[in-house]
């Protein structure tokens, strides 16, 4: 789809890159020339990553919380050492878990806001006040999720990724005058290892919703990835502050009150 070299010596950090979508979009960086970091908070698992994806090209790994600013100028510089330097900037790394709002705890609610919005945050501003702005150049690709018309079940999450799409606007237009672009990729159901940290109720809620798809499948990884590619390279020169679907249409279609009714059904 796209050419082999299309990245090359392009450097490009992906937070949350060992497993899931983040692995995938750190393969098809390597695929397509880059040098890639994966960064995500189990040492021996990233490391594992690493080595599959080392097949691929050059790729590196580094333990990363994001929610600690501290962990980030450290990987930021580990980053300037291996590297020389940054282009690309993927923040996918992330986290939610089912629960209808009035039985969110506040610690909860606060991780999840921490690790989604404020996380995403803090990689940006660091990251950028390290590479992208003395460089003059640079491009961030936030990983949200489908919360356009709300997200009833997940109420923590959907107030974090709407956090981060609105942060998505706001970066693109402050940073512009540096050259540096923001966007974001909101993925629906993507069929991935991350649908099996779920309870099995959930489970079976999810395979039936892939028949109410209009598509009638869920999305791939690779369909994430894809667009991650396109947003970061040059045929998207003139794209930025935008938030782009992946969902079969799930953000125009479907009954958004289906999951938090389902998780109703086992929590009650």
């Amino acid at each position: 789809m796209f050419k082999s070299d299309l990245f090359k010596n392009k450097k490009v950090l992906v937070t949350g890159g060992r497993s899931g979508i983040g692995y995938e979009i750190s393969k098809s960086f390597l695929s397509h020339g880059a040098e890639v970091v994966i960064a995500s908070r189990k040492e021996e698992a990233l490391q594992v990553a690493a080595k599959k994806l080392s097949k691929y090209g050059n790729c590196h790994a580094k333990s990363c919380d994001i929610r600690e600013p501290e962990a980030i100028e450290e990987l930021a510089k580990m980053i300037q050492e291996t590297q020389g330097g940054l282009d690309i900037l993927i923040n996918n790394a992330g986290g939610q878990f089912p629960a209808p709002a009035n039985i969110i705890a506040q610690k909860g609610w606060a991780a999840v806001i921490n690790n989604n919005l404020n996380g995403t945050f803090y990689m940006s501003q660091l990251i950028s006040n390290k590479f992208f702005i003395p460089q003059k150049s640079g491009n961030i690709v936030n990983i949200t999720a489908n919360v356009s018309r709300g997200f009833p079940g997940m109420a923590h999450t959907g107030a974090a990724r709407a956090g981060v799409e609105n942060l998505t606007k706001s970066l693109g237009q402050e940073w512009a005058r540096y050259h540096i672009r923001v966007n974001a990729v909101a993925p629906g159901i993507i069929a991935t290892s991350g649908l099996e940290n779920y309870p099995s109720q959930m489970q079976e809620f999810l395979k039936d919703s892939e028949q109410k798809n209009l598509m009638k499948r869920f999305g791939t990884a690779e369909d994430v990835s894809n667009t991650v590619l396109f947003l970061s390279s040059p045929l998207a020169n003139y794209i930025s502050g935008v938030t782009i679907p992946v969902d079969g249409l799930e953000h125009l279609a479907g009954d958004r009150m289906e999951l938090y009714n389902k998780i109703m059904s086992f929590t009650n």
